[in-house]
C-alpha cells in the first residue's frame, strides 16, 4: 500500500467528521446568508428568495449593528489587555519561589473557568444589584452612594468586562505558568549578576521569552472576547439603552427573536471576517517582533 493512500485511510474518519459537522454547516450558513430565509420561508420554501449580498448591505445600513459592533469593540479593547495583565500577574505570583500552597491557589484561581457561565452570571447579577447587592452594601460602609451597576449605561459594560475577566483569566494563567516554567533560570542568574533589578529582569528577560506565549494568549483571548453573548444575555438582556448589545447578541435577536435567519447568518460571517482580520494583524505584528 502506498504511503499516501494509507495516510488518507487513517485521516479519512476525522475528515468525514469535520466535513459533516463543520464544512457542510458552514457552507450551508454561507448560502443561507445570501437569501431572505425567514419565518415565511420556514412555512413554505417557495417564499425563499436569493438576495445575493443584500443582507450584508442591509446590515451595514442598520444602526443597531454598528452599535453592537462598537459595544463589542469596547469590550475587546478594554477586556483583552486587562485579562492578559491579570492572568500574567497571577502566573508570576504563583511561579515565585516564595509562594506556598501553589497547587491549592492554582486550583482556586482556575475554578471560575470550569464553572457554569450562566449560573455564575446570575450570582454576579445579584452581587451588583442596586438595592441589596453585596458590592453596594460594601461601598455603603465606606461612605460611597449605591451605584446602578447594570442599569446605568456608563457602568453596565465595565461590570460585564469585570465579570468576564474574573471568569476567564484562570485559563490564560495556566498557559503563562507553563511558559514561565520553560524560561531557563540561567538567564535570571546572569541578569542578577549584571545588577538587573526585578523590574528589569521582567522587562528584558521574562517578557521577551514569553513572546510566543503572549501572542497565543492574545489571539485566543481576542477571538473569544469578540464572541461575547452569554454575559449580556443573562445579566442585562442588552440593556440599558442597548449599551451591552454585542454582535452575537444582535445575531441571536435577528435569528431567534425576529426569525431573520438569512440576516443572522450574514452577521455571523461578518463577525468571522472581523475576527480573522484582527487575529491576522496580531500574527503579523508578532512576526515583525519575532515572537513566532
Amino acid at each position: 500500500m502506498r504511503t499516501s493512500t494509507a495516510g488518507w485511510i487513517f485521516a479519512g474518519p476525522a475528515l468525514i467528521v469535520l466535513g459533516v459537522f463543520f464544512a457542510i454547516p458552514v457552507a450551508s450558513a454561507l448560502l443561507l446568508s445570501l437569501t431572505d430565509f425567514d419565518l415565511y420561508a420556514l412555512a413554505d420554501m417557495s417564499n425563499l428568495r436569493f438576495v445575493a449580498l443584500g443582507n450584508y448591505v442591509d446590515l451595514l445600513r442598520t444602526p443597531l449593528f454598528w452599535k453592537s459592533l462598537g459595544n463589542t469593540a469596547y469590550f475587546v479593547v478594554i477586556g483583552v489587555p486587562l485579562s492578559i495583565a491579570v492572568s500574567l500577574g497571577a502566573a508570576l505570583l504563583l511561579n515565585a519561589k516564595v509562594a506556598r500552597f501553589k497547587g491549592l491557589f492554582r486550583t482556586a484561581l482556575f475554578a471560575p473557568v470550569v464553572t457554569t457561565l450562566v449560573a455564575v452570571a446570575v450570582i454576579w447579577r445579584y452581587l451588583f444589584h442596586t438595592s441589596y447587592g453585596l458590592v453596594n452594601w460594601a461601598l455603603g460602609h465606606v461612605g460611597i452612594a449605591p451605584v446602578d451597576w447594570l442599569g446605568d449605561p456608563a457602568w453596565a459594560m465595565p461590570t460585564i468586562i469585570l465579570f468576564a475577566v474574573w471568569k476567564n483569566f484562570g485559563y490564560n494563567m495556566v498557559i503563562f505558568i507553563a511558559g514561565l516554567a520553560a524560561i531557563p533560570e540561567d538567564l535570571y542568574e546572569a541578569a542578577r549578576i549584571d545588577g538587573a533589578s526585578r523590574w528589569q529582569q521582567f522587562v528584558h528577560v521574562t517578557l521577551p521569552m514569553l513572546g510566543p506565549v503572549l501572542l497565543v494568549v492574545a489571539v485566543i483571548t481576542v477571538s473569544g472576547y469578540f464572541q461575547l453573548f452569554a454575559e449580556p444575555y443573562v445579566m442585562t438582556r442588552g440593556d440599558p439603552l442597548q449599551s451591552t448589545v454585542s454582535v452575537l447578541y444582535f445575531m441571536y435577536e435577528e435569528g431567534f427573536m425576529w426569525w431573520n435567519l438569512g440576516r443572522a447568518s450574514a452577521v455571523a460571517f461578518l463577525l468571522f471576517l472581523i475576527i480573522l482580520g484582527v487575529t491576522t494583524l496580531l500574527l503579523r505584528a508578532g512576526r515583525r517582533r519575532e515572537m513566532v
